[in-house]
């Protein structure tokens, strides 16, 4: 087997300029994610079975099936779900929120379970209404609980975002397919993209480890 990755070297700017891409939708998607996760947990550990119902129904089917699935139904399907056809970035954004929403929905729940319950009878003791003490209490101390998972959630959303070349998102993946099909060799840009995607969980491990550790000097 022999490898020419000089053939490749003029096309490297063109695979670069996807990370710009690639970025856009994690940032958005994990935002997204994150707020939708926030209030799913809550109905889950809420009073309300409807909605405790809900978010469990939710976290089942989104996790229960394949991701690149609901992007493809949420891409392919669109025209005849909702009469317009979503574009395939906004598709990209929306599948992997959802997607990420019913994990960290999860990530959140079992967070603010583990904090202290006395903390939560001292906030009642004293009146402190329940969206406050959430707020102002219960979620900052969860949140230093779950930041490791939270991470490797985010990590893992960096790297399942290369499955949006099937639907044409022009991404690191995307370009670094349409550097192979232009030079007809495949393997050059295609390792050339896996170093890329390699040093950017590098990069997100680093500044996890990071805030975790000023996370923990605070306290």
């Amino acid at each position: 087997m022999e490898m020419n990755f000089e053939q490749i070297i003029p096309s490297m700017p063109y695979i670069l300029q996807g990370i710009w891409v690639t970025l856009q939708i994690i940032l958005i998607a994990g935002l997204l994610g994150f707020a939708i996760g926030i209030i799913l947990s809550l109905f889950k550990i809420g009073r309300i079975p409807f909605l405790r119902w809900f978010a469990d129904g939710y976290t089942s089917i989104f996790r229960g099936t394949p991701l690149v699935l609901q992007l493809m139904i949420i891409y392919y399907a669109s025209p005849q779900l909702f009469g317009v056809q979503i574009e395939a970035y906004t598709a990209a954004i929306l599948s992997f929120g959802l997607n990420s929403a019913a994990y960290i929905s999860e990530i959140i729940r079992a967070g603010i379970q583990a904090v202290d319950k006395g903390q939560r009878e001292a906030a009642m003791a004293l009146g402190v209404p329940y969206n406050k003490m959430m707020k102002d209490v219960i979620l900052p101390q969860a949140m230093k609980n779950i930041l490791p998972a939270l991470m490797n959630e985010f990590i893992t959303l960096t790297k399942e975002s290369a499955i949006v070349t099937v639907i044409g998102v022009t991404d690191i993946m995307r370009r670094a397919y349409i550097v192979g099909s232009d030079k007809f060799s495949f393997l050059e840009p295609l390792l050339f993209a896996g170093l890329i995607y390699y040093l950017m969980v590098l990069v997100l491990t680093f500044a996890g480890k990071w805030v975790e550790g000023r996370m923990r000097k605070s306290d």
